[in-house]
């Protein structure tokens, strides 16, 4: 392994980067810099939106690659190079199969807000910590407008359940599906991952997934750590994740991705 190599890097947010109470491990800026200095590009890959990763890195997000929303948005230095929006048919659909046929509660992720259902309200602190803008309306199934994912918020912890009995088989051979947490269930276009966000940042780059390192810890992160030579999970990783990746690393409690951050930054100083 030659981390001198290394020319991008990705993290997971939730549970990956961040601690369970959402905070970045401390002296974070202070890596950024000097990953810029020595000209390696650093970027965020998350089921988050634009907008909310704008609001967690308000003075950096112009220097990052964002891989937003699984990739539905894909953001580089600022400027937003791939956008896949869903069918409106397609999330009306989906939003009465989460209805109908589960106990899981829709959200439409829109490219400026998420929107949700007004009697789910009682949720809207557990929203808002992922989408910072958001609304409610009463019957989603009739919205119209532009959005890239599907999302379903699992109250009762059953996603895994949920996305093996009803999304699975329903939504699996024509979407992209994952599962991004115990409570949590993405829906995006096919071919909408955050691998294929590596990959696309890669072109813009002019590298190749050989000189990209990325940390994970979920499902939705499986695609993004089989695509890349430098492949990590943090030690709190979700059972069953054990064959996506190369290599571990601390929690994201013991800050595992800024260990290895560390190792990446001495490395090229001493090429």
């Amino acid at each position: 392994m030659s981390l001198k190599d290394v020319k991008f890097i990705a993290t997971d947010m939730d549970h990956t980067l961040l601690t369970e109470a959402s905070v970045l491990p401390p002296r974070f800026q202070d890596r950024l810099d000097a990953l810029e200095h020595l000209g390696i590009q650093f970027g965020i890959a998350s089921g988050r939106p634009l907008y909310t990763l704008q609001d967690i890195f308000p003075s950096y997000h112009q220097k990052l690659a964002l891989i937003c929303d699984n990739g539905g948005v894909i953001s580089y230095q600022g400027q937003i190079i791939s956008k896949t929006l869903m069918p409106t048919a397609t999330v009306q659909e989906m939003v009465r199969v989460i209805r109908d046929e589960t106990d899981g509660l829709p959200l439409i992720c829109g490219i400026d807000e998420a929107i949700g259902q007004t009697k789910d309200q009682q949720y809207d602190s557990v929203y808002r910590e992922f989408y910072h803008q958001l609304s409610y309306r009463e019957d989603l199934s009739s919205w119209t407008g532009e959005a890239d994912k599907v999302t379903i918020y699992l109250p009762n912890g059953d996603a895994k359940a949920v996305f093996n009995d009803v999304i699975k088989p329903r939504f699996g051979q024509n979407f992209s599906a994952a599962i991004s947490g115990p409570v949590w269930i993405d829906i995006m276009m096919p071919g909408i991952n955050k691998g294929n966000g590596m990959r696309a940042i890669g072109k813009q780059m002019g590298i190749t997934t050989d000189e990209m390192m990325a940390f994970g810890d979920n499902f939705n992160d499986a695609e993004m750590l089989k695509a890349v030579k430098y492949s990590y999970l943090v030690n709190n990783f979700a059972p069953g994740m054990e064959q996506y990746a190369s290599y571990r690393t601390g929690t994201n409690e013991e800050f595992g991705v800024v260990q290895v951050l560390d190792q990446v930054i001495a490395a090229h100083q001493a090429n």
